[in-house]
């Protein structure tokens, strides 16, 4: 099974935790992989997630290269749009990325819900 990517930027952490927490059924039955700092906050919930680097440490390229090689089904992104962030050209590498290879990437909440919604359906995650 291809796993789910989650990013969140610093003011977007907690909020990503919460999102995860609302879904913890769908986000139990599939494998995940995360940025450094954002995976140890997903930790906190019980699931289990592959940590790479932080994003701004090259954990964006790590997740756009996992894109490339078609590992990844969807990758949940909480962006801070009003932010300026050292590693932006990674995060549209990754963004770009998504859309060459056709990988569902959901930037906010909003988004997200609609994209777990449809990995029920679609790809078959089990609730």
């Amino acid at each position: 099974m291809k796993g789910i990517a989650l990013i969140a930027h610093d003011g977007k952490k907690a909020e990503m935790v919460a999102f995860i927490k609302d879904h913890l059924e769908i986000f139990n039955n599939v494998k995940l992989v995360a940025t450094g700092t954002t995976g140890q906050y997903v930790q906190q919930t019980g699931l289990k997630v592959k940590k790479l680097l932080s994003g701004p440490k090259g954990g964006d390229a790590q997740i756009a290269s996992l894109v490339a090689e078609g590992k990844l089904q969807a990758v949940i992104f909480f962006r801070d749009p009003l932010g300026k962030h050292p590693h932006e050209p990674d995060v549209q590498m990754l963004m770009r990325l998504c859309d060459l290879h056709n990988v569902a990437l959901a930037t906010n909440p909003s988004t997200a819900r609609l994209l777990v919604k449809g990995l029920e359906s679609e790809f078959g995650v089990v609730k």
